[in-house]
Formats: structure tokens, sequence, C-alpha cells
């Protein structure tokens, strides 16, 4: 389990294809402090981290995730959210986020506010996910608070903190994020649907 508040930024470093799966390299300030086996949140993805080496780690995702996510469209290069998970006896400053993502969405607008910025979201509504303004969604592993929610679409309002401690302030027209969308408000969408 995670909280949706990201730790750090990680840089990719290598990318290995094997058979469906995809071993990632990364580069992070708290890489030197990860155990084999461990989960960490890569873009709000959960992955168990398979190998160590000096300030590196590497995580697998299989086709699954591949398919399901913005992983496979990564590039060496590229910055990753990181999140390990939650302790038991630690603040939730953000939402309860499993890591498990639901869908991805495309970046449709950006706008750059006095003094924020504005990012609009476009998704495939025909898989019953919803959002509801001022709940919680998770957009590339970040809890963010949800403005303008469309029956395919909603926007988020991101502090400067945000902007300069995440990957958004790459995400740009175009760019494929990914959506965990709040718990309870799937497990009611579930309910509703019955």
């Amino acid at each position: 389990m995670f909280t949706g508040i990201i730790e750090t930024l990680g840089t990719i470093i290598d990318l290995r294809h094997d058979q469906g799966n995809l071993h990632l390299t990364v580069a992070s300030q708290i890489s030197h402090e990860l155990k084999v086996d461990q989960s960490v949140a890569h873009n709000g993805v959960c992955l168990t981290v398979v190998a160590l080496a000096d300030g590196l780690h590497t995580v697998t995702a299989i086709a699954e995730t591949l398919n399901k996510t913005n992983l496979g469209e990564l590039s060496v290069g590229d910055l990753v959210n990181l999140e390990r998970c939650m302790q038991m006896n630690a603040r939730l400053d953000g939402h309860i986020v499993q890591g498990h993502v639901d869908q991805t969405a495309v970046c449709t607008s950006f706008a750059e506010l006095d003094g924020s910025w504005e990012y609009t979201f476009e998704y495939d509504p025909a898989r019953g996910n919803v959002t509801v303004e001022k709940g919680s969604i998770c957009v590339n592993g970040i809890s963010l608070t949800v403005v303008n929610s469309q029956a395919n679409s909603f926007s988020v309002a991101i502090i400067p903190y945000t902007f300069e401690h995440t990957n958004l302030q790459q995400v740009r027209e175009g760019s494929t994020v990914n959506l965990e969308f709040d718990i309870i408000g799937k497990y009611v969408a579930r309910l509703m649907q019955r």
C-alpha cells in the first residue's frame, strides 16, 4: 500500500527486454536503501526490486503491466516517480493507493497559471472508472485532487512543489500517464452496477 506522496525522482538508466518482460534499472537517491524483494511504486506501479547495484535498483514489469501502464513507453534518461510502501505507523498524507494502475490517460491540455499548473487528462470511461469533484486520483503515482470532473476527463491543479519534485514537469499535451482511481470510488461504482 502506498500514499501517493512521491519520495523522489528516479532516472531510467537501462531498459532490457526479456521475452514479454521489461527489466528497468533506475538510479535514485533511495536505491541504496532498498532491498531485493521490496515493493516500490514506479509512476504508481507497484514493482518488486529484483537486483541492486551501486546506487541502482532493477525491477521487472511483465506483459500485463506493460499493457495497462505507461512503463513500456519509457526511454533511457526518463524520470519516474518513486515511492516506497507505506509504513503502518506513519501518517497517511495522500490517500490509499494500491499501486495497481487501472488504466492510462492522455494529457489533453496543460496550462501554466499564475504560480501553479493545470493539467487535463482524458481516459476511456468504458472501463467503469469514475472521478468526482474534490475526490482523489492517482496520476503517475501522485495523490492529487480532482477538479472539473467529466464523464471521460478530469483536471488537476498542481502546486510548485509537486511540479518541481515529480515527473509532471515532463508531461505535456499528448503524454500518457498512469491512473489509479480512488479505491472507495471503485467499490461504490461496482455496487451501483449491480
